[in-house]
C-alpha cells in the first residue's frame, strides 16, 4: 500500500474530526441553555477530538496523490469509523452510565442514520445529549448523500455507476461541476429540514421536539426524544406531515434537486421513484385495509397509522406511532420483509433499494425471453438507459453479499441466545439502517438496551456494512487490494 495514499486518507480524516469536534459546541450550547451539566462533557470531548484531529493533520500535511479506487474505498471506511468513534465520545463521558460498546452503537446507530437506541427514558435524557443523537443523524444525512452520489458510482458498487442512469442525468448534465451540485444540494436539504421544523410546530410539537424530530426524519434516522416515538405526540397531523417528508427524504436528491432548483419535472421519470412509490402504497393500504378488518379500527385511522409506520420502515427511518406487531400476523410479515426493501438510490434511506428491485426484475424477464428465443439478443434496461454488464454484476455481488451476511449475522445472535425473530429482525434492521426490528425486545415499542456488549458491536458492524453498501467494506478483506 502506497505510504502516500495513507498519509493522504489519514489527513482527510483528521480535517472531518476537526469538523465534527466544532459541531460539539452546538450541544455544549444547547445544554447551557437548558441548564443542565453535559455541556462541560461536550467542550472537553471538542476540545480532546480538536486537538488529537489539528495534530494528525498537521503531521500527515502534503500534496494529495490521485484519487483512485483503491483510495476511495480505504477514505470511504475510515471516514465512517473516525465518525462513529468521535461521535460516541461524548457519550460515553457522559451521565448516561453508557458501556463503550453501547456509546459506539448510539453513535453508528445515528451516523449511519439507522435510529435503534440502547438508550432507555429518553425524557429525562438532557436536551445536549438529545441534540447531538439529532445532529449526528442530520451530518450523517448529508456524507450518505454525497456518498451515494459521487463516491459509490465511482466505485461502481452503488449508487446507480449507477448515477449516470439517473434521470437528472439523462441527455445533458444540468450541473457541469460536482461545486455547483453541491451548493444546490446543501441548499435543498436545509431547506427541506427548515420546512420539516416550521411544519411540526405548526401541527403541535413543541420548539425542541420539532428540531430534532426534522434532523432525524430529513435524514430518515428515527431517533426520538420519547421511548413510544410518536405515539407521544397523539397526533394525526404530526404523522402525515412526517409521513410527508419521510417519503419524499427517501427519493433521489438528484432528482429532487432538479426538480427544485430547474423545475424539470421530466426528472420524476426516473424508475425506481414509481416502485417505490408503488410498494409503499401497496403495503400501506394492504396494512390499514387489514387492520381495518381484523381489529375494527376506524378505516381513516387505521389508514393514518398504516401509511405512517410502513413510510417510517420502507423510508428505513424508524419511528413508530404504535406497535404495529399487535395489529396481526399480517402486519408482523409486512413489516419484516418491508426492513428488506429501503427507498431510492441517492436518498438517505438504507436498504436493498428500488433501484436494484428495477434491474433486478429487467435481468429476470430478458433471462426468460432468451429461454424462448436463445438466438435473439435483448438488453437489459434501466428506464431508457441500457444496463452494462458491471453494473448487473454489481446488483447481483450485492444482493448476494447482503443475505449471505443477514443470515451469518441472524446465527451470531441467535448462538447468543436470542429467539428466532429477536435474532433475524435485529441484524436485517441494522443491515438496512432501518431502527426497530420484531419482537418485545426490539419491536417498535422496544429497544436494545438489554443486548449485551459483543451482540451489539455485531450490530455496529451490520449498520457500517449496511450504510457503505456492503462491498465497499468487504473488498478491504481482500489480499489484493493491499499490494501495491
Amino acid at each position: 500500500m502506497n505510504t502516500n495514499l495513507l498519509r493522504a486518507v489519514v489527513y482527510i480524516a483528521a480535517l472531518c474530526g476537526l469538523y465534527l469536534s466544532t459541531a460539539m459546541l452546538i450541544p455544549a450550547m444547547v445544554s447551557l441553555y437548558y441548564g443542565d451539566e453535559a455541556w462541560s462533557v461536550f467542550t472537553v470531548s471538542a476540545a480532546m477530538v480538536g486537538g488529537l484531529s489539528l495534530t494528525a493533520a498537521m503531521a500527515t500535511r502534503g500534496p494529495p496523490p490521485a484519487f483512485t479506487k483503491r483510495m476511495g474505498f480505504l477514505l470511504v471506511n475510515v471516514l465512517w469509523a473516525v465518525f462513529s468513534v468521535v461521535g460516541a465520545i461524548p457519550l460515553y463521558f457522559s451521565d448516561l452510565d453508557l458501556t463503550f460498546a453501547q456509546s459506539l452503537f448510539e453513535s453508528i446507530s445515528g451516523i449511519t442514520t439507522t435510529g435503534s437506541t440502547v438508550i432507555s427514558n429518553l425524557h429525562q435524557v438532557s436536551p445536549g445529549i438529545l441534540i447531538w443523537r439529532a445532529l449526528l443523524a442530520w451530518l450523517g444525512g448529508i456524507g450518505i448523500v454525497a456518498l451515494g452520489l459521487f463516491v459509490l458510482p465511482f466505485l461502481r458498487v452503488g449508487g446507480v455507476s449507477f448515477f449516470k442512469m439517473e434521470s437528472s442525468d439523462i441527455g445533458d448534465k444540468p450541473f457541469a461541476r460536482i461545486a455547483t451540485f453541491t451548493r444546490a444540494f446543501m441548499a435543498v436539504y436545509v431547506g427541506i429540514t427548515l420546512a420539516c421544523i416550521i411544519s411540526y410546530d405548526l401541527t403541535g410539537m413543541g420548539h425542541f421536539d420539532a428540531i430534532t424530530h426534522a434532523f432525524t426524519t430529513v435524514a430518515t434516522a428515527g431517533f426520538g426524544n420519547y421511548d413510544n416515538s410518536f405515539a407521544a405526540f397523539d397526533s394525526h397531523a404530526i404523522l402525515w406531515v412526517s409521513t410527508f417528508f419521510m417519503t419524499l427524504c427517501s427519493l433521489p436528491f438528484s432528482i429532487l434537486i432538479v426538480l427544485l432548483v430547474r423545475g424539470r419535472l421530466d426528472a420524476l421519470r426516473d424508475p425506481q421513484i414509481f416502485v417505490f412509490l408503488g410498494y409503499l402504497s401497496a403495503f400501506a393500504i394492504a396494512g390499514g385495509l387489514y387492520n381495518h378488518l381484523r381489529n375494527g379500527i376506524e378505516l381513516p385511522e387505521a389508514l393514518t397509522h398504516s401509511f405512517f409506520n410502513f413510510a417510517s420502515i420502507l423510508s428505513t427511518t424508524g419511528f413508530a406511532s404504535q406497535d404495529y406487531t399487535l395489529w396481526g400476523p399480517f402486519a408482523v410479515a409486512a413489516a419484516f420483509f418491508a426492513t428488506f426493501m429501503g427507498g431510492c438510490s441517492g436518498s438517505t434511506a438504507g436498504g436493498i433499494k428500488a433501484y436494484r428491485f428495477v434491474i433486478l426484475f429487467n435481468i429476470i424477464v430478458t433471462g426468460l425471453k432468451k429461454l424462448i428465443y436463445p438466438n435473439a439478443v435483448y438488453s437489459v434496461r434501466y428506464g431508457n438507459q441500457i444496463v452494462d454488464a458491471d453494473t448487473q454484476r454489481a446488483v447481483f455481488l450485492f444482493v448476494s453479499a447482503y443475505i449471505f451476511i443477514w443470515a451469518i449475522g441472524s446465527m451470531a445472535m441467535a448462538l447468543a441466545g436470542y429467539d428466532f425473530a429477536t435474532a433475524t429482525s435485529s441484524v436485517i434492521t441494522a443491515l438496512s439502517n432501518v431502527g426497530p426490528g420484531i419482537g418485545p425486545l426490539i419491536g417498535p415499542v422496544g429497544n436494545f438496551a438489554m443486548m449485551n456488549d459483543p451482540e451489539l458491536y455485531i450490530l455496529s458492524l451490520a449498520m457500517l456494512l449496511g450504510r457503505l453498501e456492503v462491498l465497499t467494506v468487504l473488498v478491504l478483506l481482500v489480499p489484493m487490494f493491499w499490494r501495491s
